[in-house]
């Protein structure tokens, strides 16, 4: 409708004369131009936002000098059990990066223990409220691949930055997420009983959809 108002307002100014139908004309490219200006600013503005995440999530890693394995043999030091997930992340919403430990006990009962990325030192524990625990261990039964192992195996890929435990689907397996020196991230899946590794095709397949997404 706007379009053919310009339209318009651009023939009846023809009618009276060429220099006012030149600029009124070029009121509608500027118009369009500063649309096209605006959306391509929010694009730069959301890729640089990508980006910072992307640096602060490196230099989260790189801060680290304890490895995924390391805080889950720390974590199990303190709160015996079965350690279900193990990611480095901020503590409590601070700029504070710990290891968060996710252990399951004998008893059922889970507990999140925190581990001093610095030198592994167990910073706390706390107890947890999970509804998930007997599909945890319906989906660990019979394995002989632990959440230490299945990080130790992903080392090869990079520096793990995550571990856990999927247990939805038909495919069980051990989640992990690595890094390259250069920031580079992927995700892989461990298998529960041979530990073998390989690309987590899903995520990347998900990853490719979220960027059309972006790009629509």
């Amino acid at each position: 409708m706007k379009r053919n108002i310009v339209i318009a307002a651009v023939t009846a100014a023809a009618l009276i004369g060429g220099g006012t139908a030149t600029a009124l004309a070029t009121t509608g490219d500027d118009q369009g131009s500063a649309r096209q200006a605006a959306n391509a600013k929010l694009s730069d503005d959301g890729n640089r936002d990508d980006q910072d995440d992307r640096d602060d999530d490196a230099a989260r890693v790189s801060s680290s000098d304890v490895t995924a394995p390391e805080a889950i043999a720390s974590a199990l030091k303190h709160t015996s059990g079965t350690v279900v997930s193990a990611e480095l992340d901020d503590e409590d919403d601070s700029d504070k990066v710990v290891w968060k430990v996710d252990v399951l006990s004998g008893d059922n009962t889970w507990h999140s223990v925190s581990v001093d990325p610095s030198n592994g030192e167990v910073l706390g524990a706390q107890t947890d409220d999970e509804d998930d625990t007997a599909q945890v261990r319906a989906a660990l039964k019979g394995s002989s691949v632990t959440a230490e192992e299945a990080a130790k195996a992903a080392a090869g890929k990079g520096l793990v930055t995550s571990v856990g435990l999927d247990e939805d689907g038909k495919d069980k397996s051990w989640e992990a997420e690595t890094r390259t020196s250069g920031g580079a991230e992927q995700d892989w899946k461990i298998d529960l009983g041979s530990g073998k590794v390989t690309a987590d095709r899903d995520d990347a397949q998900d990853d490719d959809a979220d960027d059309a997404d972006d790009q629509d």
